[in-house]
């Protein structure tokens, strides 16, 4: 997930960008009932959220209608608050599950836990555009992008394989980092990292000090 998506640094002051607008409004034009919501950061960026159902003819349409030939990356965003809390911070980790804070989706909304993202740009244009879609926890599931962007197939298997995402039509979803028998998807929010319940973060336990400071 890029951290733009809930940047809000360069909204204190919104500055209209005819530009971005147009996309959205062809967007929008061509996908009908299965265009959600956008939002723009004037000079900056685009998102647009679009119905899971409308995921790959939003990928078609950023192509033909946007000029957006470059396919940057494809992924998906668990938005559960971690339950464990930060494992990156043992000193903030929780040794038990806790009750999840609230989901905040960011820019252009959502309604699930789960959301697909892709990023395409076009290079006449120098300008890029994020596409959401929401994927319900019960079917987890969504159409390839491999007949429209060719580049999707690996990011496709990292998702399926990371967050536990099917890709309708792919043809060859299969492991890429994991052993064949390894259970569970560790993107997701409330993958347990066990070594983490054992063992403290290194680098939190054994702390240099710096030149001239002085231990406790």
């Amino acid at each position: 997930m890029s951290s733009t998506d809930t940047d809000t640094s360069a909204e204190a002051d919104p500055q209209p960008d005819e530009r971005r607008e147009a996309w959205a409004t062809r967007l929008a034009e061509a996908l009908g009932d299965g265009y959600a919501e956008h939002h723009i950061i004037g000079g900056s960026d685009l998102w647009v959220r679009v119905a899971r159902d409308s995921w790959a003819e939003a990928a078609t349409a950023a192509r033909d209608r946007l000029g957006c030939q470059f396919f940057d990356w494809l992924s998906a965003i668990d938005w559960l608050p971690s339950p464990y809390g930060r494992d990156m911070d043992a000193q903030e980790d929780n040794p038990e599950p806790k009750e999840a804070d609230p989901m905040e989706q960011g820019h252009a909304g959502g309604e699930t836990r789960f959301q697909m993202v892709m990023r395409l740009y076009s290079i006449t244009e120098h300008m890029g555009i994020t596409i959401k879609a929401d994927l319900p926890e019960g079917d987890l599931s969504i159409d390839t992008l491999i007949g429209i962007y060719p580049g999707a197939d690996w990011h496709e298997r990292e998702a399926w394989e990371m967050f536990g995402i099917h890709f309708n039509n792919h043809p060859d979803l299969r492991n890429i980092y994991l052993p064949g028998e390894f259970e569970g998807n560790p993107l997701r929010k409330d993958f347990p990292l066990l070594a983490r319940r054992v063992k403290p973060w290194p680098g939190i336990v054994d702390v240099e000090l710096f030149p001239g400071e002085e231990g406790p």
